[in-house]
Formats: C-alpha cells, structure tokens, sequence
C-alpha cells in the first residue's frame, strides 16, 4: 500500500489537502484536511449582536448572502420578528441570485474543465470539450464568466452590493423595490434564462421541469446529440462512469430553503434515506460536533453547537485538520442540491438516486435541475412584490436569549448558533455545508462523506493528483473558507 497527498487543490474555495492510501489501483482510505484556520467564532465573542451582520458575511466572498441570512435569522429568533412579505421575497430573491451564480461558477468553471485534461485525450467527445470548456479560452466558458457577472447585478439592486451585502437585517431587507426597478430585475431574470435554454440546456426550462424519471431524460438527451452543455456533460458522464464514482453516505440533509409568508418552504426541511427511499423529520437537538480528529479542544466529548466551543488545540496526535465533523445522532450525512431536491420530491433526481446512489454524476445533475426550477421561481417572486408595502420591520434585541439561524447556501444546510448574554455575544457557533461534508473522523472512527466517497476511486498508474479524485471532491464543490470559519 502507498500513500499520496494531493493538494493544495486549485479551483476550489480556501485550502484543501486529502490524504489517500492506494492500494491494487484504487483508494483504501482517505483522510480530508481543511488546512487553514481562521477563528470567526472566536472573533465575534464579546461583540454587540448586530455585529454579527457585519462579520459573518466576511466568512466567504462567494456565499456571503447566505451568510448574512443565517445570521440575520438568528437575530430574528432573538427578538422574535418576522419580516414582511415583500422581505421575504428580497431575501429569497437574494439568496437565489448567489445560489445560482454559484452552481453556474461550478458547472462551467470548477467542474467541467478537469475533462480537457490529456488523460482524456482519446475519447469521441474530447476535442467539443476542448473548445467549450478550456479554462480562460473556451467558448462556453466566456458566455458564462459574462452571464454570471451580468446576474450578480441583480444583488446590487436588490441589497445593495455583492458581496457582503448590508441590507439584510433580522426584521427583513432595508433595501426597498420600487416599481421601475423591479422591471428591471425581471428583464435581467429572463435574460440570464434565455442565456440557460440557449447555452445550458438548448431547451425551455419548463421542458427540463418536466423530466420525471432518467428514461425521459435520455430520451430527451437523444432528441439534438451535441446541442447544449447539458447534453455535453450527459455524454461524458455516461462515458467515464460518473455514475458509479464517489457514492455517499446515503442520509442527506437540508435545513429547507426560500420561506413563504405561510411557514412552508419551497424546498422543505428534513432529511431523506437513501435506503428507505423516503423524507424524514429533522430533529436539531440530535446535531453533535465531533472534534476528536481535528485540531481543536475536544474536552467533554462532540458538543451540540448551542453549547460548542472553538479552541484551537495544536498538540493532539491523532489530529489531521481544522474541521469539527458534525453528526446527527451519530449519523454521516450529505448536504447540497442533491438533499434539497430528493426531500422536495424531485421526482427525475429521486430515479437517478434510487439507482446510483449520491454520485459524482447525480451531484450535478441536481445542481443544475435546480439551476432551471428556480429561475421560474424567481420571475414570480418578482412579480409578487408590492412596492409601496414594507420590506421591513423594526425590532428590538434582548439583552440575554439563545437562538438558531437556518438556510440553505448553494452547497447545503448552513446554521448559525447564537447565545447572547448581557447585551454581548457570549457564544457564536456556525456548521456550514462544507464542514458536513468535508468531515473527518469521528470518536467513533467514522470518516466523514468525502472520506467515504473516495474509497474504492480508481488512481491511474503515474498519477499524482488522480482525475477520478478531482472529479469526487469537485461533485461536492467545497468552500474550504466556510468550513474553517
């Protein structure tokens, strides 16, 4: 058996090092190594509580909204306010904006340029990719760099600036829409949707909605080979067998996302069993954080994060990396697209995982049928805000509380724990959706989903940095900034 380090990876958010032992061709273990500590927990001690709105967000400069809103909601279940309909939809409307960019950016920027690797170089489909997804020079890859920079300005009207947006507050967005403004917006919407049936899917978003099972799905894929990216990925999937490459843990969370006036959510909250094949309740008060593997006092055993703690303890021998590995009653779990749509119901993602499992090809696959559910979503969001009618409602913080920030950002569950006592914060503790799924091991020895996802990857004779790795840690899309706090 030999063991190979590979990293620091490029193309991903923050440090990234995974450790494997290879073995007759293939992975026999593998450990994740979130290098870089940065200490926002501990920054925010002592701090008034509206300060939070200032530093969380500087968490991640590509999911800062998210961020903003987790923080913002823990504030809100401090003072015990709920924004007003108009808010919501900014809120929503934000969020959706930063979450699309973001599967946008791994799609085209992260994902897909690993296939024009020369490894690749003998397969039917190498020379299109080629032209198409060539880091800096691919004709695809200019189309999205200008799409995604054209979407962004979405944020700008509706909160502001990106990143690190300020108008999102506990009792909603202080950025009011007025009439002509929201015009504009929902030109820009349709814009950026005429740029995803054109470009990405060469079909009507409604078209790809309407999927319900993988026999559709490839009988649509039949109807114009070549024609879309979409497509293009399809075929390669199909090749290379992403379908069968980095199963996960098979228990996928997702703490729901874009809330209605009513209570529901779009994507509801809760979990889905990949054995049992069906959605499950969430209970919060199972969530641990395990820290026995990671560089950080792990006294009194894994910790609910209402009553974590972050202290940096360099001297563990048994210690590999800067990231807790939280579980849910002792569980591994999966966050992402990939949860939110199996507990919503889609229906096309739950066949594909009924059969595969959680892999590399079914990680982008819901990315991206998420890309086309939520631009609709948004067009109507548009329409239903009233200008003229509050986006906003005042409110006054306690003095002492603890409360709980949830949200969905592009990469799964995020939360915000919060504590606050005489007027400060006395304890600020954050799970974002790389830290699910980057986990390491446990007190138990379980390693976390990536761990799992890698063992039994195929590693090619010569290679340093394995192709079939790259394209397991890329399904996930990391943000390792977010993980480290």
């Amino acid at each position: 058996m030999s063991r190979l380090v590979v990293g620091p990876f490029n193309r991903v958010e923050g440090d990234l090092e995974v450790q494997l032992d290879v073995e007759d061709g293939h992975v026999r273990s593998a450990r994740v190594n979130a290098t870089m500590y940065r200490g926002f927990e501990q920054i925010l001690l002592q701090h008034a509580p509206l300060d939070a709105l200032t530093y969380a967000p500087r968490i991640c400069g590509i999911c800062s909204v998210s961020q903003s809103i987790a923080a913002a909601r823990a504030l809100a279940g401090l003072a015990g306010v709920q924004p007003p309909d108009n808010g919501l939809l900014a809120i929503n409307l934000m969020a959706a904006t930063e979450n699309l960019a973001d599967h946008l950016s791994h799609f085209y920027l992260f994902f897909m340029p690993d296939f024009v690797r020369p490894v690749y170089a003998e397969r039917p489909w190498y020379p299109d990719a080629v032209a198409r997804f060539t880091p800096l020079q691919g004709s695809q890859q200019r189309l999205a760099i200008s799409a995604r920079k054209r979407w962004l300005d979405l944020i700008g009207t509706l909160g502001g600036k990106w990143p690190h947006t300020g108008s999102i507050q506990p009792g909603g967005s202080t950025r009011a829409i007025d009439a002509a403004e929201r015009l504009r917006l929902l030109t820009r919407v349709r814009e950026f949707r005429q740029f995803l049936e054109s470009e990405l899917f060469a079909a009507p978003l409604e078209r790809i909605n309407g999927l319900s099972s993988e026999s559709e799905l490839w009988a649509w894929h039949a109807e114009a080979l070549g024609q879309g990216d979409f497509r293009q990925f399809l075929q390669i999937a199909l090749d290379t067998g992403l379908e069968h490459l980095g199963p996960g843990p098979g228990l996928y969370l997702s703490y729901g996302a874009y809330p209605r006036a009513d209570g529901s959510m779009v994507f509801p909250r809760g979990l889905w069993n990949g054995v049992t094949q069906c959605a499950q309740a969430l209970d919060l008060d199972d969530i641990r954080e395990d820290s026995a593997h990671a560089w950080l006092d792990d006294a009194g055993g894994p910790r609910h994060p209402a009553d974590g703690q972050t202290q940096p303890l360099m001297e563990k021998t048994d210690a590999y990396t800067w990231n807790k590995a939280p579980r849910l009653a002792g569980a591994v779990l999966e966050t992402g697209a990939i949860a939110r749509q199996l507990i919503a119901g889609q229906a096309l993602l739950r066949d594909a995982v009924a059969r595969c499992s959680a892999t590399v090809y079914t990680r982008l696959l819901a990315r991206l049928l998420e890309l086309a559910q939520v631009v609709p979503l948004m067009e109507s969001w548009l329409i239903a805000l009233r200008p003229g009618e509050p986006y906003y409602r005042a409110a006054a913080l306690p003095d002492k509380g603890r409360a709980v920030g949830l949200t969905e950002a592009a990469r799964g569950a995020l939360g915000h724990w919060l504590e606050v006592e005489h007027g400060k914060i006395a304890r600020y503790q954050i799970i974002a959706p790389t830290t699910w799924n980057f986990s390491p091991r446990d007190a138990q020895g379980q390693p976390g989903a990536l761990e799992q996802a890698l063992q039994g990857a195929p590693v090619l004779p010569g290679e340093k940095s394995p192709v079939a790795v790259q394209h397991i840690v890329r399904s996930f899309d990391p943000c390792m900034v977010c993980t480290v706090h």
